[in-house]
This record gives structure tokens, C-alpha cells and sequence, in this order.
């Protein structure tokens, strides 16, 4: 990718945001090299695998008596012996995991990256849970919990940093996951999310860390919500998420470049943040026109902002 604009600038943006000092070259970094974080490790840490590193290779996985699959990416350099952090990244609707991990970079991250696949549901196209448009009693949080009882088992894992990442309906998935699995992943971070009410009560086991971008010009997924199909404003849904994590009324607003406002809220539990990208299409911000229609901010690369918002937030036994 060709950008413009650079690293200081989003440093000085995060750090504008209260998320962090500065951004690394690596924003995720293995949990073991910082002694002073907890760490859980997984059964899987000495367990030697057969995927080299530094490379993506497909799985499969029979959950709900359904043969489903995941491409999965190990850092450059993993060792067995070392607790790494795990992000769970789920695609759009119609998309595939492999898609998805070609335009996020993603797996550029010091982590272990899996990128789970939908099931098909309306019109043939793979899709998750929650969505109007999935397929009937497929049971994706239960997929999802089997992944990580899985990926946990056969690698080695921090169990205090799990994070759950996607785009579209696989970003509304996340906050599904927020609702119900609080007590596996550290954190979340939605991009140009579909929040489908789901006409229940959204109760976290404990309050959770969200990270929420969205382009203000979507067309797909409209930023100020579409009545006819459930799908709240995109403030709305933050709002909600501040009043969860039990955060101050008043957020601050901070400027990243000439087209994103970070809104970071106050005296909160758990961490909202809300970054809106000015006139951003259905896109990934940072990638090329292939990740969504509409305007692609060069401001900023998504990754390296939801690498960054990851790392400074873990579980604690």
C-alpha cells in the first residue's frame, strides 16, 4: 500500500485519545516480553506444530455437527514457548476469512490470527449469527467458543489477551460475542459494524473494552442506521456501550488528520472508544478499494489503531 501520511501522525492521535504512548513498528508484541502484564497460558504453550511460522494455513473443525473452517496465521518467529496474543477476525457477509486477511493486515501483527468462515445463509453467501440474513440455527458462539478451546489447546495462547475483530456482519458478530463471552475475549474492536437488534438484553459477564470505527458516508451499513432493518445509529450502539461500561456522560473528542474524530469516553469500567471516519464508504481504513465500496482513508491503517487498542487491554485472573 501506498500511504501518504505518517506513523507520528497516528501516534500522536492515539496518544491525543489516551490509548497509547506510541505505536511500535510491531503493535502487538509476544505476552510473554512484557513480564509486567499477567499472563495465562494455554495448554498449548510446548506443544510443538506442524504449520511453520509466519505463514496462513486452513483448518477444519466440527462444531454443532457442522464441519466448519478458519484459516490461521502464525507470527514470524512463534515459538511454542512463548504465550501469544490471539485475535479472532470474522469477515463480511458473502466474504471468506482468506479475503479478509488479504486486505486488513491483520496478520502483520505479532499475534496469532485466525480467521473463522460463516455458514451460508440467504442467497448462498457465508454470514454469522444475528444477522437477518444467516443461516437458521447455526450457533456461531458456540463455534466460536469450540475455536478457542481448540486454538488454545494446540498452540501456545495468553488466555488474558483473546481480542475479537471483523467488518461488517462479522463486526456486528463481535458485539454479539461482547454480550455473551466477556469471559474470554479481552476486547473487541468492530469495523463498519452491523448491529442488528437483537430484541434481548445485552448483559457482559464484566464490562468490556470497545474499539468501534465507522465511515460516516457508508452506504451499506448507513452511519445514522436504517430503521427498516434494525440496525441502530452507529452512535447509538457506542452510546449503549458507554453506559455499560458505566463511563462519564461527556466524552472527549480528539482530530487525526483532516478526516477522523476519535471520541474516547470518560471515567469509564472498561475503555469506549469511537473512531468516525469523515465521508468513509464501507471500507477498511488503511487497505485499498477491495476491503468495501466508498471512500478509503489513508489516515490512519486499521490494524495498526486495533493492534494498539489490544494491546493495552487484557483480562486479569
Amino acid at each position: 500500500m501506498n500511504l501518504t501520511r505518517p506513523k507520528t501522525l497516528l501516534a500522536a492521535g492515539l496518544a491525543a485519545a489516551g490509548l497509547v504512548t506510541a505505536v511500535a513498528s510491531s503493535p502487538l508484541l509476544p505476552a510473554t516480553a512484557a513480564p509486567s502484564q499477567q499472563v495465562s497460558r494455554s495448554t498449548g504453550c510446548q506443544k510443538q506444530s506442524t504449520q511453520p511460522a509466519g505463514t496462513s494455513a486452513d483448518y477444519q473443525l466440527v462444531s454443532g455437527g457442522i464441519t466448519r473452517t478458519y484459516r490461521l496465521h502464525l507470527p514470524t518467529g512463534y515459538r511454542a514457548q512463548s504465550a501469544y496474543p490471539l485475535i479472532v477476525v470474522y469477515h463480511g457477509r458473502g466474504k471468506t476469512g482468506a479475503f479478509t486477511e488479504a486486505f486488513s493486515d491483520l496478520s502483520k501483527l505479532n499475534a496469532i490470527v485466525a480467521y473463522p468462515n460463516g455458514v451460508l445463509g440467504d442467497e448462498a453467501k457465508q454470514a454469522w449469527q444475528g444477522a437477518p440474513y444467516s443461516a437458521k440455527g447455526v450457533d456461531d458462539v458456540k463455534f466460536t467458543a469450540d475455536l478457542l478451546n481448540t486454538l488454545e489447546a494446540g498452540f501456545c495462547v495468553d488466555r488474558n489477551a483473546v481480542y475479537a475483530t471483523g467488518k461488517s456482519n462479522g463486526a456486528g458478530f463481535t458485539g454479539i460475542l461482547a454480550c455473551v463471552m466477556a469471559d474470554r475475549f479481552a476486547a473487541i474492536a468492530p469495523v463498519a459494524g452491523a448491529f442488528y437488534q437483537q430484541g434481548k438484553r445485552c448483559e457482559p459477564s464484566r464490562p468490556i473494552p470497545v474499539l468501534d470505527i465507522h465511515g460516516t458516508g457508508d452506504t451499506t451499513i448507513p452511519y445514522d442506521g436504517d430503521g427498516e432493518r434494525d440496525l441502530p445509529s452507529v452512535q447509538t450502539w457506542v452510546r449503549d456501550w458507554s453506559v455499560r461500561n458505566q463511563c462519564s456522560t461527556e466524552p472527549r473528542t480528539s482530530q487525526l488528520g483532516d478526516d477522523t474524530l476519535i471520541t474516547t469516553y470518560k471515567g469509564c469500567e472498561a475503555d469506549v472508544v469511537h473512531v468516525a471516519v469523515t465521508d468513509g464508504g464501507h471500507s477498511w481504513p488503511g487497505s485499498d478499494a477491495s476491503s468495501g465500496p466508498g471512500y478509503v482513508t489513508q489516515t490512519f491503517e486499521a490494524h495498526e489503531l486495533i493492534g494498539a487498542f489490544f494491546k493495552s487491554h487484557k483480562l486479569r485472573n
